[in-house]
């Protein structure tokens, strides 16, 4: 941070700019009644930006400093231009806001790899930072979607479970598994604050979706090592499945995610039946191709 940030000079820019806004411009629904403003209300602000309204309030009255993921999710949320952006992080003294040169493209690990391609009969994927799917089987594109057919820079599990109506419909219980899902990636938030990837994908959900609005901004956390997911597939109706998530030992932070029924159990059956055709198509590390970054 440099030394000649002025917090109230950030403030009002955010005060103006947000008063240059309309709830249309932003996604949001307008109710008709009459507002005691211009343009968007600070809660109307700091809903898009996924932070508190206590915050945001802090943050126009100079109160508070901008850390470097809330400037990203605030240039996203108040639709600021490049020269805005600039200007943005020039008042905060944050210059290193701007996004940094590109991590290392992850890649799924070769044991990871082989490990899919011994699951046949058993949906699995790896997921890596931020949930982004990297490798897959093919019983898991019987499952949710054809993976391979996802632009690589939104093959990611989170924004397909918001963004995607085919994996959206497919869960019983979808916000129950959303939230969860915000949840988890909450807590592997934690361990890179400053991941601007992170930031970009927490700023799209953020403009797409009320309720990854709500669910991020309740900082709720969970690990997700294990659990139970209900689907209902469009060609074999119901199914209950126990989900397991490893972690790889070598601290990647990549996971195998392994989905599993009940042998005997009509989910079983069904199963069987979904991936039986599944069988003769290529092995999926290496048809997997890393996330844009």
């Amino acid at each position: 941070m440099t030394s000649d940030s002025d917090p109230r000079a950030l403030g009002a820019f955010l005060k103006a700019r947000r008063a240059q806004l309309t709830p249309r411009e932003c996604g949001l629904p307008e109710t008709g009644a009459p507002r005691r403003v211009a343009g968007l209300r600070r809660e109307e602000a700091a809903g898009l930006a996924a932070i508190s309204v206590d915050y945001y309030t802090r943050l126009e009255q100079g109160r508070v400093r901008a850390s470097a993921p809330v400037l990203v999710t605030l240039a996203r949320a108040l639709r600021l231009d490049d020269d805005q952006q600039r200007y943005l992080y020039e008042l905060a003294g944050r210059t290193d806001a701007r996004p940094r040169p590109r991590r290392p493209v992850q890649r799924p690990r070769p044991a990871m790899g082989r490990l899919l391609d011994q699951l046949t009969g058993t949906p699995a994927l790896v997921l890596g930072q931020r949930l982004d799917v990297l490798a897959w089987n093919p019983a898991a594109t019987a499952l949710y979607t054809d993976f391979a057919a996802v632009e690589a820079h939104r093959r990611n599990y989170l924004r397909l479970l918001f963004t995607d109506p085919v994996v959206r419909r497919l869960h019983r219980n979808w916000s129950h598994d959303a939230r969860e899902a915000v949840a988890a990636l909450r807590m592997e938030a934690a361990t890179d604050p400053d991941d601007p990837a992170l930031a970009r994908l927490v700023g799209d959900l953020s403009l797409q979706d009320t309720d990854f609005r709500t669910w991020w901004a309740e900082h709720r956390v969970n690990s997700a090592g294990h659990g139970t997911k209900h689907y209902r597939h469009h060609l074999v109706g119901d199914l209950t499945l126990d989900c397991d998530t490893w972690a790889s030992p070598d601290g990647s932070g990549q996971r195998l995610m392994v989905l599993t029924a009940e042998p005997g159990s009509p989910s079983h059956d069904a199963l069987r039946f979904l991936t039986s055709w599944t069988s003769a198509r290529p092995p999926a590390a290496e048809r997997a191709e890393p996330p844009a970054r």
